[in-house]
């Protein structure tokens, strides 16, 4: 299955954010850094993310994001 740029970024974030979900929600500057992807790039991709039902956000101090659904709910091909 070939995978467009933008594509790669969110399959890599959310692997992330599985990866991580039992430590709460997790800023994007942390994905970004970690992905080495620019963070507005990521906030607009996010942004389509939890749209889709993808991912959940949560405001305010401690915010960040959260898996939608349990990791094994979710597909590539979503």
């Amino acid at each position: 299955m070939r995978l467009s740029t933008k594509s790669r970024f969110a399959v890599q974030s959310l692997i992330d954010l599985a990866l991580r979900e039992r430590s709460g929600p997790i800023a994007l500057a942390h994905v970004a850094a970690r992905q080495g992807v620019s963070l507005s790039s990521l906030e607009q991709l996010f942004s389509r993310l939890r749209r889709a039902g993808l991912v959940e956000s949560t405001r305010g101090p401690g915010g960040g994001y959260t898996l939608g659904r349990r990791p094994s709910d979710i597909t590539v091909a979503e």
